[in-house]
């Protein structure tokens, strides 16, 4: 078994923020496709048997699940290179806490907005900007969320801007005119090399999610 194995399925944010950890690090891992709509494999379901979900990331034979956690384990056993969370207690708490803010509040917002429908479309669409607007004020003026150095939360928002075209499509929105500064922070990050490999393209994105939103009956 390679030392580092990701199964991961390539649109999803939280798996997009395993790989650019890896790709920070310098990490060479082998990456493995898996269907999760219709065909997950028997070793994800071996080796994430209580969610049974992606990404899983297996070093060494063992295994870590959770994208959060994930990135957290990549940025300890490979110290000694680009830190993902900051040294100082304080600084390294509020990142923890705005990862897990984007967590909870923006995730099941932007489903609303591509995979309902009336009421609850609308309200997953005003969610979802109000997200957006405390993301780009906690962000203010600094080119990072840490500030100078790209880092935990980066990494933690950075999946769903790939997902920014598809919210706009069907949410008839401009995010741009929303929250303009957290377009600029989403380009700056793709200049770095670790996030362009890891981030598909968003046409591909909205392609794949407006044929699964006619199987869910949506369309």
């Amino acid at each position: 078994m390679a030392e580092v194995i990701l199964l991961d399925f390539w649109p999803s944010m939280f798996g997009m923020r395993t790989r650019i950890a890896l790709r920070e690090k310098g990490v060479e891992f082998e990456y493995r496709e898996e269907d999760i709509i219709n065909n997950k494999s028997p070793l994800l379901l071996e080796m994430n048997p209580i969610h049974k979900k992606i990404p899983v990331l297996i070093h060494n034979g063992r295994t870590v699940c959770e994208s959060t956690i994930q990135v957290q384990y990549i940025d300890e056993v490979w110290s000694h290179k680009n830190p993902i969370l900051p040294s100082d207690p304080y600084k390294r708490a509020q990142a923890r806490f705005w990862v897990d803010f984007i967590d909870k509040k923006m995730y099941d917002a932007q489903k609303k907005i591509w995979a309902t429908k009336g009421e609850e479309h609308e309200s997953g669409k005003k969610e979802f900007i109000e997200v957006l607007k405390i993301l780009e004020a906690e962000l203010g003026d600094k080119p990072f969320f840490g500030g100078d150095d790209f880092g935990y939360v980066d990494i933690g928002l950075i999946g769903f801007y790939t997902w920014f075209h598809l919210y706009e499509k069907y949410g008839n929105f401009s995010i741009e005119s929303e929250c303009p500064k957290l377009i600029g922070w989403g380009k700056k990050c793709l200049e770095r090399e670790s996030v362009a490999k890891s981030l598909p393209e968003p046409e591909k994105v909205t392609e794949l999610l407006s044929e699964y939103r006619k199987t869910i009956l949506v369309e």
